[in-house]
Protein backbone atom coordinates (compact mmCIF):
# COMPACT_ATOMS: atom_id res chain seq x y z
CA UNK A 1 0.00 0.00 0.00
CA UNK A 2 1.38 3.45 -0.73
CA UNK A 3 1.30 6.86 0.92
CA UNK A 4 -0.55 9.45 -0.28
CA UNK A 5 0.86 12.48 -1.05
CA UNK A 6 -0.34 15.47 0.33
CA UNK A 7 1.84 18.53 -0.80
CA UNK A 8 4.23 18.64 -3.87
CA UNK A 9 6.02 21.56 -5.39
CA UNK A 10 6.21 21.47 -8.91
CA UNK A 11 9.10 20.55 -11.79
CA UNK A 12 8.67 22.18 -15.48
CA UNK A 13 9.82 22.19 -18.86
CA UNK A 14 10.23 25.93 -18.92
CA UNK A 15 10.29 28.53 -17.15
CA UNK A 16 9.12 32.76 -17.26
CA UNK A 17 9.25 35.70 -15.24
CA UNK A 18 6.07 37.37 -13.78
CA UNK A 19 5.58 40.68 -13.41
CA UNK A 20 6.28 41.11 -9.49
CA UNK A 21 10.04 39.25 -11.00
CA UNK A 22 9.14 35.94 -9.08
CA UNK A 23 10.18 32.75 -11.73
CA UNK A 24 6.97 30.59 -12.30
CA UNK A 25 6.72 27.27 -14.26
CA UNK A 26 5.77 27.09 -17.45
CA UNK A 27 5.48 23.90 -20.80
CA UNK A 28 4.17 21.09 -18.91
CA UNK A 29 4.40 20.50 -14.82
CA UNK A 30 5.19 17.86 -13.17
CA UNK A 31 4.34 17.07 -9.57
CA UNK A 32 7.71 16.87 -7.37
CA UNK A 33 8.52 16.13 -4.14
CA UNK A 34 11.35 18.63 -2.70
CA UNK A 35 14.54 16.36 -1.50
CA UNK A 36 13.92 14.12 -4.37
CA UNK A 37 15.65 13.71 -7.21
CA UNK A 38 12.51 12.27 -9.48
CA UNK A 39 8.57 13.66 -10.25
CA UNK A 40 5.60 11.52 -9.31
CA UNK A 41 5.03 10.04 -12.22
CA UNK A 42 8.85 8.62 -12.06
CA UNK A 43 11.10 11.00 -14.69
CA UNK A 44 14.60 12.08 -13.60
CA UNK A 45 15.14 15.86 -13.02
CA UNK A 46 18.18 15.85 -14.29
CA UNK A 47 18.05 13.22 -17.46
CA UNK A 48 14.49 15.59 -18.45
CA UNK A 49 16.11 18.76 -18.38
CA UNK A 50 13.05 19.88 -15.81
CA UNK A 51 13.64 23.29 -13.93
CA UNK A 52 12.36 22.48 -10.28
CA UNK A 53 10.25 25.12 -8.48
CA UNK A 54 10.50 24.13 -4.89
CA UNK A 55 8.39 27.60 -3.98
CA UNK A 56 5.84 26.86 -6.15
CA UNK A 57 2.76 24.14 -4.81
CA UNK A 58 1.33 21.84 -7.40
CA UNK A 59 -1.95 23.32 -6.35
CA UNK A 60 -0.96 26.54 -7.96
CA UNK A 61 -0.14 25.29 -11.53
CA UNK A 62 -3.19 23.66 -12.44
CA UNK A 63 -5.12 25.58 -14.72
CA UNK A 64 -8.37 25.66 -13.60
CA UNK A 65 -7.93 27.05 -10.20
CA UNK A 66 -4.62 27.68 -10.14
CA UNK A 67 -2.81 30.98 -9.49
CA UNK A 68 0.14 30.18 -11.36
CA UNK A 69 -1.28 28.35 -14.23
CA UNK A 70 -1.00 31.71 -16.95
CA UNK A 71 2.22 29.19 -18.44
CA UNK A 72 1.25 26.16 -18.35
CA UNK A 73 0.64 24.06 -21.78
CA UNK A 74 0.29 20.92 -20.27
CA UNK A 75 -0.31 18.99 -16.64
CA UNK A 76 1.14 15.19 -16.44
CA UNK A 77 -2.07 12.89 -16.08
CA UNK A 78 -0.22 10.61 -13.77
CA UNK A 79 1.40 13.20 -11.38
CA UNK A 80 -2.28 14.71 -11.42
CA UNK A 81 -3.04 11.32 -10.61
CA UNK A 82 -0.46 10.40 -8.00
CA UNK A 83 -1.87 13.75 -6.27
CA UNK A 84 -5.43 12.86 -6.46
CA UNK A 85 -6.97 14.76 -9.41
CA UNK A 86 -9.81 16.79 -6.85
CA UNK A 87 -7.56 17.63 -4.23
CA UNK A 88 -10.72 19.38 -2.63
CA UNK A 89 -12.57 16.39 -1.85
CA UNK A 90 -12.47 13.14 0.10
CA UNK A 91 -11.18 10.26 -1.41
CA UNK A 92 -14.08 7.52 -2.99
CA UNK A 93 -15.28 4.89 -0.17
CA UNK A 94 -17.92 2.52 -0.74
CA UNK A 95 -20.43 2.88 1.61
CA UNK A 96 -22.90 -0.02 0.95
CA UNK A 97 -20.73 -2.83 -0.16
CA UNK A 98 -22.24 -5.92 -1.67
CA UNK A 99 -22.93 -8.94 0.73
Amino acid sequence: MSKRVERASVAATRSWTDPDGFRTPAGEVHAWLVGTNQTLCGLSTKRSQLTQFPHVDWADVQPASGRDADRVADVCPRCAAAMGRRRDTRPWTRTNPRP
